[in-house]
C-alpha cells in the first residue's frame, strides 16, 4: 500500500482495467484474455488475497482507503480517485470499498479437479453471473468439493459472480469441460455416478437416493428456462428431482442447487464438511 497515485483524468491509461464495468460483453471479452478479474468491495479484495491470488492494482476513492491498509504487502499500485472520477470510469456510482484489478490464474484440468473430489457439480450453460456466483457460494458451505464448467456456461471470475459468492469462487476447485456432453464419460470414468437433476415427476426424488458416505457423486444442473439439454439427460445415470407442491413446477437454479446439496449431504450422513 505504498505506492499511491491520485487519478484525476477518467482517460488515464493507468485505470484501463477498470472501465465499463457495466458493459458484460466488453468486460467478458476484455478479461479473460489480459488474465485479469475484478474483485469489488473490501470482503472480496481480502479473500481473494488469502486465498493466493496476485492484485494488479486497487482503485478506491478517498472515503474508503483506510479500510484497505491492512492488507498484506504488495507491489500492485493503489489509484486514488474522487467518486465523480469512479464513476466516470466504472459507469456506476460505487459505495463498496474499493475495487481491486486481480492476476487470473491458469485454470487446471478437468483431471485434477476430479482427483481429489468426491461430490462435483456440472454447470450446463448456466450462463446468468448471478446464478453461477450464488452456485459457488452453496457449493462451498455446503459439501461441494468441485465444479465443472460447460463450455458456454458463465465466468466464474465475473465481477457479479464473485461479488454474490462473496469470494467463495476461490475457496471451490473448478475447471471447464472441453465438450458436453460427451465429457460425462470422463466423470463415469472416474468413478462418479452422473446425477441430472430435472423436473420431470418421473425421475427420482432427491430424497430417496441411496447413496453411500464414500461414493463419488455428479449433480448435473442445466440453464434457467430451457433446464438440461437432451444429451446430458441421455448421459447420466439417474435423472432425480426435488419433490414440489402447490403445482410450483421448479426451483430458481441456485435455490435448486441449494437444497440439492444439502440433501445430498444429509443423505450420506455426511457431516459438517468444515473438517
Amino acid at each position: 500500500m505504498d505506492s499511491v497515485i491520485e487519478i484525476t483524468d477518467p482517460e488515464d491509461p493507468q485505470i484501463a482495467d477498470y472501465r465499463c464495468l457495466t458493459d458484460v460483453d466488453l468486460r467478458t471479452k476484455f478479461e479473460p484474455p489480459r488474465g485479469l478479474f475484478i474483485a469489488e468491495g473490501d470482503l472480496v479484495i481480502r479473500r481473494a488475497v488469502q486465498a493466493g491470488y496476485q492484485l494488479r492494482s486497487i482503485l478506491v476513492s478517498h472515503r474508503w482507503l483506510e479500510s484497505l491498509r491492512g492488507l498484506p504487502p504488495s507491489d500492485a499500485p493503489v489509484y486514488l480517485a474522487s467518486p465523480e472520477v469512479l464513476k466516470a470510469v466504472i459507469g456506476f456510482q460505487f459505495h463498496r470499498g474499493g475495487l481491486a484489478s486481480v492476476r487470473r490464474p491458469p485454470l487446471p484440468d478437468v483431471a485434477a479437479v476430479l482427483s481429489a473430489a468426491r461430490r462435483v457439480v456440472v454447470l450446463e450453460d448456466v450462463n446468468t453471473h448471478t446464478n453461477v456466483g450464488a452456485i459457488f457460494r452453496c457449493a462451498a458451505g455446503l459439501g461441494i468439493d468441485a465444479v465443472l464448467l460447460t463450455p458456454s456456461c458463465a465466468d466464474p471470475l465475473y465481477r457479479r459472480a464473485v461479488r454474490v459468492s462473496m469470494g467463495e469462487v476461490f475457496a471451490v476447485p473448478y475447471a471447464r469441460l472441453l465438450a458436453w456432453p460427451q465429457d460425462s464419460d470422463i466423470l463415469r470414468a472416474a468413478g462418479f455416478r452422473v446425477m441430472a437433476l430435472t423436473p420431470d415427476r418421473s425421475a427420482i426424488p432427491l430424497d430417496e437416493l441411496d447413496i453411500s458416505g464414500t461414493e463419488r457423486v455428479a449433480l448435473v444442473f442445466g440453464a434457467e428456462g430451457p433446464g438440461l439439454s437432451a444429451g446430458a439427460l441421455a448421459g447420466a445415470d439417474q435423472r432425480v428431482r426435488i419433490p414440489m407442491s402447490r403445482g410450483v413446477d421448479s426451483l430458481n437454479v441456485a435455490a435448486a442447487a441449494a437444497v440439492a446439496f444439502y440433501v445430498l449431504r444429509s443423505t450420506a450422513g455426511a457431516s459438517d464438511r468444515g473438517e
